[in-house]
């Protein structure tokens, strides 16, 4: 299967992902009572994580299609995180739990206001800080969810993140969260070859940290 074949059925892929997150949503798949564990709210967010890193391990393929995407526009991608100021917005109004979106939200728009520069400065050299500020991006995904899911354990009849299982917020978690953690998954895989022939989406090969 070539790379136009892969783009082509990735591209399907992500937007049937799309389709049933926002359907499972509209019919509250995701809603559970305080006390009960959000097993499907959390399956939503690991499943789609564990399909791609399964299908890269198996697939000479598939990974020889994601290594050899453009990492300044998947990094580049990162830029819309700025609109985590929405977290303390609804933070302010009482609508989610400080634990959430704090961390949450400065995290988001710490990586979003950097990842314009990242993508320019850092996405075509073997450079550390890019691989850090890679693993900083799945940091502070997974804190937000860790947050969301532990506000419902420390506070069920307080203010908790229940609000994310509702439209629209519920397409953050179920499917930009998970889509955007691959993204930084990809990207550090692809700075680890940079001393290897890996080549970019236009097909120019990646400059090495030599160069």
């Amino acid at each position: 299967m070539n790379n136009e074949k892969y783009r082509k059925l990735t591209s399907w892929l992500i937007a049937a992902w799309f389709v049933f997150a926002l359907s499972a949503s509209a019919l509250h798949l995701f809603q559970t009572s305080p006390t009960a564990p959000p097993l499907a709210f959390g399956l939503s967010v690991l499943a789609p994580i564990l399909v791609f890193l399964a299908w890269f391990r198996i697939s000479p393929g598939f990974r020889a299609f994601v290594l050899g995407l453009n990492p300044r526009m998947l990094t580049l991608v990162h830029s819309w995180r700025v609109g985590g100021f929405v977290f303390l917005v609804l933070y302010t109004y009482g609508i989610l739990p400080g634990m959430f979106a704090l961390p949450a939200g400065w995290g988001d728009i710490a990586i979003g206001a950097t990842a314009a520069f990242v993508a320019t400065k850092l996405a075509d050299r073997a450079h550390t800080s890019f691989i850090v500020w890679q693993i900083l991006g799945m940091f502070d995904l997974a804190t937000a969810i860790a947050m969301g899911t532990l506000s419902r354990i420390i506070s069920p009849n307080g203010v908790t993140a229940a609000p994310m299982t509702l439209l629209p917020l519920s397409l953050i978690p179920t499917f930009a969260v998970p889509l955007l953690f691959i993204l930084h998954i990809i990207c550090v895989a692809q700075a680890r070859l940079w001393r290897e022939p890996v080549h970019a989406l236009g097909g120019e090969p990646l400059p090495s940290s030599a160069a």
